[in-house]
Parts: structure tokens; sequence; C-alpha cells
């Protein structure tokens, strides 16, 4: 017999999501993350393709490579304030992703992290990033790109935003 599981609770005793623990889950259009969880593995919510807002407790401090690459309806992301890095590819191809605000915590944006996010339209880079890997947000067609920095990134690319990435 088939369940059709579309929302996941994870309780609070558990501390640690594992690497591509919901990896293909397509049906599930909700999880939630307690403030228990401190780590969550590489690709844990891969190709979650129904996935539409996730929200990241304060006691996680990475976003791993690949976390919710192809994760195609997802609409919203908030990000814990301990939040340090992204990893590469962590939202690639999120094609539905219309909003998400990186905390002045993170410190390194991976390579590829919002690569093919067509629906993003614009982010804030805090000052407190120091490094974004190349293509970071290539493919990002509607994006506008506002960075807090006196100076762009390492490894920024000026094609990234044509107005280079306007000082806010």
């Amino acid at each position: 017999e088939y369940y059709l599981v579309t929302e996941i609770v994870i309780p609070e005793t558990v501390t640690s999501i594992g690497a591509y623990q919901f990896n293909g889950f397509k049906d599930v259009t909700n999880i939630e993350i307690p403030s228990s969880v401190t780590s969550i593995g590489e690709g844990a919510f891969y190709d979650c393709a129904s996935l539409t807002n996730i929200e990241i407790p304060n006691s996680v401090t990475s976003i791993e490579n690949y976390e919710f690459y192809n994760c195609t309806s997802l609409i919203s992301v908030v990000i814990g304030d301990s939040v340090e890095s992204i990893g590469s590819y962590a939202f690639s191809n999120c094609i539905s992703l219309t909003s998400i605000e990186i905390p002045s915590s993170v410190t390194s944006i991976g390579g590829s992290a919002f690569y093919n996010c067509s629906s993003l339209t614009s982010i804030v880079i805090p000052l407190s990033v120091e490094s974004i890997g190349s293509y970071a947000f290539d493919n990002c067609t509607s994006l506008t790109i506002y960075c807090r920095a006196s100076s762009e990134p390492m490894e920024w690319n000026y094609l990234w935003n044509s107005t280079n990435c306007p000082v806010i």
C-alpha cells in the first residue's frame, strides 16, 4: 500500500539530519526543522520538488552542498542567524524561489549556490561575506544583487549583475 507523505515534522530529539536523508521526497510540501537540529547533511532535501517554504533554525551553522538542489517549488527560505556558510549548489535549480535573506553571519557563498534561480528578483550580500564561488548567481535572469560591502567580494563576476553590485 502506498502512503503519500506531504509533511515531515522532525522531532525535538533529533540533533542532526543526515546526508541525502530526504532525497527525492517529491510529494513533501512542508518540512519543520526544530531548534534541536544543529547540522543538516549534504543534499538532505535534494529533489524535494513540492517543498514550498523552509525555515532553517538559528541552531544550524551551515547550509551544505546540494542541500536544497532542485527543489523546484521552493518559494521562500528563512535562514537562521547562525549560518556562516552556504555550500555549492545549495539552492541550484530552485526555479520558483522568489525570496531569500542572507543573514550577516554568512561569510561564504559556494559556487553555483543559486544557479538557475530564475524567479529570484533581488538579493542582498551582507558585509560579512568574504567570498562568493564561481557561477553562484549564474542564470538568475530576474536578479538584481545588492551589496553592503564597499567592494565586490572575492571571485565576483561582473556578469552576475549589469549594475555591478550596487552598494546599499
